[in-house]
C-alpha cells in the first residue's frame, strides 16, 4: 500500500519537471489558438464567398476536419506527410493540427457572429461605397467580436486540455512527462495528480480571463484601423 501514500519529497522532486513541461503544454496552446483563430476567420469568410464552388469545397472540408477525430489528423500530419516530403517538429505538428482543428470549429462561431450584423449595416457600407476589406475592418468585425468572444474562449480551454494527446507524437508536454516519471520511479500518483492539478487551475484561470475581457469589451466594437 505505500505505493498509494503521498510522498512530498517526491512531489517537490519532480514539480520543476512538470511545470517545465508546462511551458511546452501553454506553448503549443498559444500557437494553435492563435493559428485557429486565423483559419476560422479564412474558412469563415471563404464560406461567404461569391463563388459557389468554392463554397462548396470549404464547406466539406470544414466537415472533414470537424468529422475526424484530432488524434487522427495528429499521427495523419506527423507520420504520414513526411512519405509526401513534408516533415514538421512535434511541437509544430501538434500546432498545426490543433490549429487546423479548431479553426474548423471556430469558423462556425465566425460565420454565425458575422451573420448577426444587421442588413442594415452591410447597405450602409455599399451606400458609403467602402471596398469589402474596409467593410469587414471597419464596420462588420468591430461588432461581431463580442459576441463571439465566448464560445471562442470555451474551444481554446477545450485545446488547452487535448493537448495531452500530443504526447502520441513524443511532444514532451506535462502528461508525457509524467509518464516518464512515473515510468522511471514506479510512482505515478503524484506526477499524474500534480497534471491534473495545473490543467484545472489554468483552465479556471483562462476561463475568468475570457471573462473579463468579455465583459470590458466595447458593446459597440472598436475600429481595426
Amino acid at each position: 500500500m505505500n505505493g498509494f501514500e503521498w510522498d512530498w519529497a517526491f512531489t517537490w522532486e519532480v514539480l520543476p519537471m512538470i511545470l517545465s513541461a508546462a511551458k511546452v503544454t501553454l506553448l503549443a496552446t498559444l500557437l494553435g489558438s492563435l493559428f485557429a483563430i486565423f483559419m476560422g476567420l479564412v474558412f469563415a469568410l471563404l464560406r461567404r464567398h461569391k463563388s459557389r464552388t468554392l463554397r462548396t469545397i470549404v464547406y466539406w472540408v470544414v466537415e472533414f476536419i470537424r468529422s475526424t477525430p484530432l488524434l487522427v489528423q495528429i499521427f495523419f500530419l506527423y507520420y504520414v506527410m513526411p512519405e509526401f516530403g513534408v516533415s514538421m517538429s512535434p511541437l509544430a505538428t501538434g500546432v498545426f493540427a490543433l490549429g487546423l482543428h479548431y479553426g474548423a470549429y471556430l469558423s462556425e462561431v465566425f460565420r454565425s457572429g458575422i451573420d448577426g450584423i444587421e442588413k442594415g449595416q452591410w447597405e450602409a457600407a455599399r451606400a458609403l461605397n467602402l471596398s469589402l476589406v474596409d467593410t469587414y475592418k471597419d464596420i462588420v468585425l468591430p461588432q461581431a467580436i463580442r459576441p463571439m468572444i465566448p464560445a471562442t474562449g470555451n474551444y481554446i480551454i477545450a485545446m488547452f486540455k487535448e493537448t495531452p494527446q500530443l504526447s502520441a507524437i513524443t511532444l514532451l508536454e506535462m502528461l508525457q512527462i509524467a509518464k516518464i516519471i512515473g515510468s522511471e520511479n514506479f510512482r505515478y500518483l503524484e506526477p499524474f495528480t500534480l497534471v491534473g492539478i495545473l490543467y484545472l487551475v489554468f483552465s479556471i484561470v483562462a476561463a475568468y480571463g475570457i471573462h473579463q475581457v468579455e465583459r470590458r469589451f466595447p458593446k459597440e466594437g472598436f475600429s481595426l484601423k
